[in-house]
């Protein structure tokens, strides 16, 4: 199994939490997100960005 930093991990958390509150937006035209696995794409995306320890795609 993967293993994921805490970094990671709190990044996805966030972004689950704006998914469950409908505000998490996806790509340049800023559509509503309505799909869990979407949602943890890209709160693992935004840990990639941010140098988080996360496994490669």
């Amino acid at each position: 199994m993967a293993k994921y930093g805490e970094a990671a991990q709190k990044s996805v958390k966030q972004a689950m939490d704006k998914f469950k509150a409908g505000k998490l937006k996806s790509g340049k035209a800023g559509t509503p997100v309505k799909n869990r696995k979407q949602a943890v794409a890209i709160g693992l995306s935004e840990a990639r960005k941010k140098g988080a320890k996360v496994p490669s795609q």
